[in-house]
């Protein structure tokens, strides 16, 4: 049990800027099984987020709540995530070979099309909640505020999961130590791929409770997955860190926009 807590906390130390013992390090032994906890990290994050956007949109109303819910999952993570969204973004961009396409992203400053990128990802991202929140028959009942909650945790937890079921999947594409990421590469065991799944599905079906169709999310997620694993594995050969934060990005903003289209026609 000792082993599992040093191990959660490592990933909560490398997957966010929230405080932990000062015995915690970056193991790399630790990090490698960190895997397993990764998306009950968004179940944090997920839970945090909400916890602003529920008092600001009291303050205030739901956008500008939406508005610093995002601001503070950023803040939480580190903009981890999002600045591997932004390099994928330069260097499959701008890139037409491997090597070309994996030094610009190992390339600290944001070009053109990481800015652009962001731009877009955070205003669907912002979209969709607001659409969310604004739809009255899932949002104006007593299972309003626990609904909500669930999607933001369930959107976090399940869109890490996708991320890190590709390294059970696919090969690492650096062959040197250059990124922070590449630890989590050298191996896993199934206790890292049944956590992973646990803590990533588990939200999902909570919500399936309340409205079983929401299960079909799964669907796009997993597609988008795949397209995103597929479309990496030809360029490079596999997958990065940045991969991983980016697939992160974009099949969270798919939960919320499968989510509001699904309940257009439940």
């Amino acid at each position: 049990m000792k082993k599992e807590v040093h191990i959660f906390f490592t990933a909560l130390m490398f997957y966010t800027r929230i405080p932990c013992p000062k015995n915690i390090d970056h193991n790399p032994d630790y990090l490698n099984k960190a895997s397993r906890y990764f998306p009950l990290i968004g179940w944090i994050v997920g839970a945090m987020a909400f916890g602003v956007y529920a008092a600001a949109s009291w303050l205030w109303n739901a956008e500008i709540g939406i508005v610093l819910s995002m601001i503070a999952s950023i803040l939480i993570t580190g903009a981890f995530h999002e600045d591997g969204f932004a390099d994928v973004c330069d260097g499959f961009g701008g890139g037409w070979t491997k090597t070309k396409i994996l030094t610009i992203m190992k390339d600290s400053a944001i070009g053109a099309y990481g800015a652009i990128g962001l731009v877009l990802l955070f205003l669907l991202k912002f979209m969709s909640l607001v659409t969310l929140v604004k739809s009255e028959s899932l949002f104006t009942n007593y299972h309003a505020f626990f609904t909500f909650l669930l999607v933001f945790i369930t959107g976090h937890a399940l869109s890490r999961f996708a991320a890190i079921s590709i390294v059970f999947t696919h090969e690492y594409s650096r062959e040197d130590a250059s990124s922070k990421s590449k630890p989590i590469a050298q191996s896993f065991s199934s206790k890292e791929v049944i956590g992973a799944a646990f803590f990533g599905l588990l939200p999902l079906v909570v919500m399936s409770f309340y409205q079983i169709a929401f299960l079909l999310v799964l669907v796009p997620i997993f597609l988008t997955r795949f397209f995103l694993a597929r479309y990496f594995q030809k360029w490079i050969d596999g997958y990065t860190g940045d991969c991983l934060g980016a697939t992160q990005q974009v099949c969270e903003v798919i939960f919320y926009l499968s989510i509001s289209a699904l309940w257009k026609f439940i």
